[in-house]
């Protein structure tokens, strides 16, 4: 699992602001993930379904009763607040058929919120890779959280206080945020029997059951199913339908900047298309 080559904008993307302001007038964060499949006859087929959107990583946003867990079973209470970016966060089981969809076919993900609040769709286009393995296999993962700190940014309001250590920040502690974000109810969801198989099929793992609750942020078997998934941006296009007379859309698409290449260097350019 290898990040493909993408120019990585260091500066705030220009959308990033807009869709954030939609969000927060919303009810909820479910949006629709789409992935490419093969079905039983080997064919390419289209997958869709609804999942948690977790915020704009690492910035995830804990209930007190997740915080007060995290306080007494990470150190420091988890990493100090010091970095944003623009990938998108989701959850998932590992056993799930998503995860085997995105290594077979190039992490290509596309991800839509229909935000009726305020009559607005968003749809980001891009790459999506999943973190969190409790035993990653010939430093595959480690490579990959390399990558992906390269999309990382200081936030604006660092000042570069030395009572911070940014040495500290860990990608463990940052996944088991993510994890302590859920209730012990949806924790112990992934130590439910294998997602899709029959209920007549006899289950091998007397560890997994439905209805667990998990407390301990570090349960074995629960995180050893958990996954993080970061979505990182190509192209987002916003369909906004908030005036009737005149329906607006925009496209920002994620381009190499004049002098670098790799995965760094990027810039964001903006088209206005017709509905």
């Amino acid at each position: 699992m290898s990040l493909r080559a993408l120019p990585i904008s260091q500066t705030r993307a220009p959308w990033r602001d807009l869709i954030s302001s939609h969000l927060e007038k919303t009810k909820g964060y479910e949006f629709t993930v789409a992935t490419v499949g093969y079905d039983a006859k080997q064919r390419i087929v289209p997958r869709v379904r609804t999942c948690g959107f977790r915020g704009f990583f690492p910035e995830v946003k804990l209930h007190p009763s997740g915080q007060k867990d995290m306080d007494e079973q990470v150190e420091d209470g988890g990493n100090a607040p010091l970095f944003e970016s623009d990938l998108l966060s989701l959850t998932t089981d590992i056993r799930m058929e998503k995860l085997k969809q995105l290594d077979s076919t190039g992490n290509s993900i596309e991800a839509m919120f229909w935000l009726k609040e305020v009559m607005v769709q968003w749809r980001i286009k891009g790459q999506a890779y999943y973190l969190g393995s409790p035993t990653p296999e010939s430093g595959a993962e480690s490579d990959l959280q390399a990558q992906l700190f390269n999309a990382l940014r200081l936030k604006p309001d660092y000042d570069g206080d030395q009572k911070v250590d940014s040495n500290k920040w860990t990608w463990d502690k940052a996944i088991t945020k993510y994890f302590a974000n859920h209730s012990p109810a949806m924790r112990g969801s992934f130590r439910n029997p294998p997602p899709g198989q029959p209920r007549t099929q006899q289950l091998s793992n007397p560890d997994l059951s439905l209805g667990q609750k998990i407390s301990d942020l570090h349960d074995p078997v629960a995180r050893g199913n958990f996954r993080l998934v970061l979505i990182i941006p190509e192209e987002v296009e916003q369909l906004d339908l908030s005036n009737g007379d005149d329906p607006r859309r925009r496209k920002w698409t994620l381009v190499e900047d004049e002098g670098h290449s790799g995965s760094t260097g990027g810039k964001w350019e903006e088209t206005e298309l017709w509905p």
